[in-house]
């Protein structure tokens, strides 16, 4: 009953200025009474991946807490999982506003944020604050101002600073809203990146005694060739999963609607049988020696039991969530 009514108040506002209201409320208030709008208690689902135990298969995706500010509030929601980021090396205001813009008339978001966070100091002294105990995730990206040449120097960075705080991170390297960051997917760019972020992080696991898993988020505006050469990249620089998939270029589906011509990543469900298509072709491509985390366009029960049809061994949800409220989470946890 709670989320509709300050979904509609929310949505008669502008979309960034609700995004922010919306975490700072949820940050505020996790430990106080006032969490009861939004805690639930789900069954158990638990599910072991790349060597960690989930509670459920189902988490938050990376881009709604960019700067891990409410982590406590979406562990009260019940994910089985949540990712924090993207961050980076140094703090950056992203892209000019307006940057988000919403197509309710399907179901969708249209965002150009341009990784737009307080630097990965911040995040982790956020994450060392929060009382959460369950798998979080923290993606992390390059600063705008570095070039591609580099780039490997600012993942290399962040997996420093963020390693011994969590359960998994991921490589972010399929942001449509940074320039040239998905030049970074392909070929010898990729390999580069990959190895050098997979020798970091077996230093890291002998500084620490601990191994943390790392998965890279890839673009759905991918033929199935392209698909095909990642695939065989990730498994070649050993990588302990994907993510599949980040927002699609491809605005076919909400052509005429108002702010389908805006820039930036489309979400929500007109990406869904896009992404489930790419799940699906990486999934023949890596066999089962790599697991798979499904995004794109789950909204329902429905949705999520096509990714895990097309070998999704986890999911992740966004959109979805901003338009269905906590209630999505108990809908499909319950259903798997």
């Amino acid at each position: 009953m709670f989320y509709p009514i300050a979904q509609k108040i929310m949505f008669a506002c502008d979309a960034e200025r609700s995004h922010n209201f919306a975490l700072g409320s949820l940050k505020c208030l996790a430990h106080t009474p006032f969490n009861a709008l939004w805690r639930q208690q789900l069954p158990a689902k638990p599910v072991t991946v790349a060597g960690i135990t989930f509670d459920n298969p189902l988490g938050l995706a990376a881009g709604l807490d960019k700067n891990a500010e409410c982590i406590d509030a979406f562990g009260q929601m019940g994910f089985g999982f949540i990712e924090v980021g993207t961050v980076t090396p140094r703090p950056q205001l992203g892209n000019d506003k307006p940057r988000i813009f919403r197509l309710p008339q399907s179901e969708a978001i249209i965002n150009r944020m341009g990784f737009n966070n307080k630097g990965v100091d911040y995040l982790v002294e956020n994450v060392k604050k929060a009382s959460y105990k369950g798998v979080l995730g923290i993606n992390i990206g390059k600063n705008k101002d570095t070039p591609n040449e580099q780039g490997k120097d600012d993942y290399v960075h962040c997996m420093r600073k963020v390693y011994a705080h969590a359960s998994y991170i991921t490589v972010n390297i399929s942001s449509p809203n940074t320039p040239g960051l998905r030049d970074l997917q392909f070929g010898d760019a990729l390999f580069d990146l990959l190895q050098s972020v997979k020798n970091e992080q077996l230093d890291l696991q002998a500084q620490y005694d601990k191994y943390v898993p790392v998965f890279v988020k890839i673009a759905p505006d991918m033929d199935s060739v392209a698909v095909q050469q990642v695939a065989e990249t990730l498994l070649k620089s050993k990588m302990d999963g994907v993510i599949a998939t980040n927002t699609t270029l491809d605005r076919s589906l909400v052509q005429g609607q108002r702010y389908a011509d805006e820039a930036g990543g489309l979400s929500g469900l007109p990406v869904r049988d896009k992404s489930t298509e790419v799940l699906r072709q990486l999934r023949l491509a890596v066999g089962a020696k790599l697991p798979i985390i499904g995004v794109g366009g789950i909204s329902d029960a429905q949705s999520a039991q096509e990714k895990l049809a097309a070998g999704a061994n986890l999911l992740q949800v966004y959109t979805g969530f901003i338009y269905h409220g906590p209630a999505l989470i108990k809908q499909i946890v319950t259903s798997l």
